[in-house]
């Protein structure tokens, strides 16, 4: 049966090649969207999923963590004396202006963390050192974000809210699911760029102690302190995720262009393969006049869809992930894990095989007279 597929395929090639563009394009197009898709769920919270935090301290009902306020920090003592808890840390994380070379305006984010406690710091530094970042207005930008910010690298010299700011460090891959870069310093740093009072900042966040629940904690510091928020990080990661990917429909927009693939796949590939089973209709009455069952229908109609879903996944696997290796130096890079990979030659197999249902329906109901017949 396999071999009576395979030539069927084969006989004709134009057929074949329409087929395939059809499976291609629409695994291509599944790929990219959902690359896209996996893509913004790790940009919108890479700077909670990468911070070491246990806990957050935030203002009440802040919408994602890039949406914090102002906290007093007489705050902070106050969480120090809970039971669990090992260290408090002020942590700033706001959007404020960045002059450019040409005079002009451009957002960016600043980060304002403990330099030293291993608590929200930046990653994959690449040059420069963190210790570097004690100094009185230095600052860590990532590369992707050089040309933007219009700096040259280490050493470059620009203005923050005004004030002057030297670039000492850079990082690679620190992504901002905004328009607005992420720029690391010291808190101390931070407070004059962000314009806050010296008994202000924007976070505290928490590292429990060793052994400690960090939902008792975070239990406890609800009942300790008043009129705040208290998230673990995992919570703060799907608050923000959430906001950013779900509510401002960016991810709804990527998953439903995963949805059109699909079906455009389905509808070429069923009429494909449709138009090859009426062409060969009488082949298939030769079959059932010579013997063969049902089943040996399903199975060669069945064995065609597999054929043109392995072809199709061999050159879209191969399309996609040179998509992906190319787009991560850009703005917007398309994640394609192994998981995806293997769950794509999946769905172009049940996507092929479904569309074969209405031309195993035509076969199975020939009639094999016909054959016998002028």
């Amino acid at each position: 049966m396999a071999t009576i597929a395979w030539k069927n395929l084969f006989h004709d090639r134009t057929r074949l090649f329409v087929t395939l563009v059809g499976i291609v394009f629409a695994l291509v197009l599944i790929l990219v969207q959902f690359g896209l898709f996996l893509s913004f769920l790790e940009t919108s919270s890479n700077i909670v999923a990468n911070s070491h935090v246990d806990l957050w301290i935030s203002a009440p009902s802040i919408p994602h963590v890039n949406g914090g306020s102002a906290l007093a920090e007489g705050k902070r003592y106050q969480a120090l004396s809970v039971p669990g808890v090992e260290r408090v840390e002020k942590y700033t994380l706001m959007f404020v202006n960045w002059k450019l070379p040409t005079g002009a305006q451009e957002a960016v984010q600043v980060v304002g963390y403990p330099v030293g406690c291993g608590l929200g710091g930046p990653w994959n530094v690449t040059q420069g050192d963190l210790n570097d970042l004690r100094g009185e207005d230095t600052v860590m930008v990532d590369e992707l974000y050089l040309s933007k910010l219009g700096v040259k690298g280490i050493g470059s010299t620009v203005e923050i809210t005004g004030r002057r700011a030297r670039v000492v460090g850079l990082t690679r891959g620190i992504r901002s699911f905004t328009t607005a870069p992420y720029v690391y310093t010291s808190f101390k740093n931070s407070q004059n760029y962000a314009r806050l009072t010296e008994d202000q900042t924007i976070f505290f966040v928490v590292r429990t102690a060793p052994g400690a629940d960090v939902a008792n904690v975070k239990r406890a510091l609800i009942a300790r302190l008043k009129d705040v928020d208290v998230y673990t990080n995992e919570e703060m990661r799907r608050k923000t995720m959430y906001y950013w990917v779900l509510g401002t429909g960016a991810g709804v927009t990527t998953l439903l262009g995963a949805i059109l693939g699909l079906i455009v796949g389905i509808v070429v590939v069923a009429q494909t393969i449709y138009a090859a089973t009426v062409d060969h209709i009488r082949e298939f009455g030769t079959l059932k006049a010579m013997g063969a069952s049902n089943w040996n229908i399903y199975q060669v109609i069945l064995m065609q869809a597999f054929l043109s879903a392995l072809m199709g996944y061999t050159i879209a696997i191969a399309i996609g992930a040179a998509v992906a290796h190319g787009s991560q130096s850009g703005n917007v890079p398309i994640a394609l894990p192994p998981a995806v990979a293997v769950g794509a030659l999946l769905l172009a197999v049940v996507m092929c095989a479904g569309a074969s249902f209405i031309s195993i329906r035509k076969a199975t109901q020939i009639d094999p007279a016909m054959v016998f017949k002028g």
